[in-house]
């Protein structure tokens, strides 16, 4: 199976400014994500970016880099334009990994390629068990709920599906049904690149202004999303200075 992985990075940040550049270990952010994802499998890994200086970078790294525009909304949007500029193929596998994950899991990224080739969708993701009540009620982790071939039916920061007599029974919500078919949303998609080649076309829907889930664009739209159920979590990504700083120590140590 072949694939492409694309690492959007985005210079600006509010809460970290030009963070694909953070140091870790004496390497800039966005060359530990692809270092990462060279080990998935991927015949190619590009960097896309909107930035001179984060070009500049990946290519001393030997890395192949795309300059894409300052103005998306989205990675998607980003990847759409990658796949116009690289001139790939409708039935191109693009599997988008973000640039502020650089402890990713390289089986990670081959698993959610593996799963678009074999489900026949347009997009597919993956997901991870839910067992921790807290967790399961966070509005900052997201949730799926899947059909019985593994397609999504909806993701939510609302806590889905909701266990209407268990938590009847325990009005704390301490405890999860130990059979509860609760699933964390883990933010890595493939896609096919007709796909990314139709998003920029689609309207938003009501759903992803709501919940703030830009994949509910694609549902509403009537695509099919195909879930794999991963065995582990990802490693931390970087969205904050506390894991940044968190995130230098770490790689102090290795």
């Amino acid at each position: 199976m072949r694939f492409k992985v694309v690492i959007p990075a985005r210079y600006a940040s509010t809460r970290l400014p030009a963070k694909p550049l953070l140091d870790l270990g004496g390497r800039p952010m966005v060359v530990r994500v692809a270092e990462r994802a060279l080990l998935s499998g991927a015949d190619e890994v590009l960097v896309a970016t909107d930035h001179a200086e984060v070009v500049a970078s990946a290519e001393h790294y030997g890395l192949r880099v795309l300059l894409t525009r300052a103005d998306h909304a989205s990675g998607t949007d980003r990847l759409a334009e990658v796949v116009e500029l690289a001139g790939w193929s409708d039935d191109t596998i693009v599997v988008n990994v973000q640039g502020d994950e650089p402890l990713i899991d390289p089986a990670l990224i081959a698993m959610t390629a593996t799963r678009l080739a074999t489900s026949g969708a347009e997009i597919a993701t993956v997901a991870h068990p839910l067992t921790d009540a807290a967790d399961f009620f966070n509005p900052h982790i997201v949730k799926v709920v899947c059909a019985a071939g593994g397609d999504a039916l909806y993701f939510s920061r609302a806590p889905i599906p909701y266990a209407r007599d268990h938590f009847a029974r325990e009005t704390g919500g301490e405890t999860l049904p130990a059979d509860m078919p609760a699933f964390r949303h883990i933010g890595l998609y493939a896609y096919r690149a007709r796909f990314l080649r139709t998003y920029s076309r689609l309207t938003a829907s009501p759903l992803e202004a709501l919940e703030a889930l830009e994949q509910l664009r694609a549902l509403w739209h009537g695509f099919r999303i195909s879930v794999a159920i991963a065995d582990h979590l990802p490693g931390a990504g970087v969205d904050t200075p506390e894991d940044a700083r968190r995130m230098q120590e770490w790689f102090k140590k290795v």
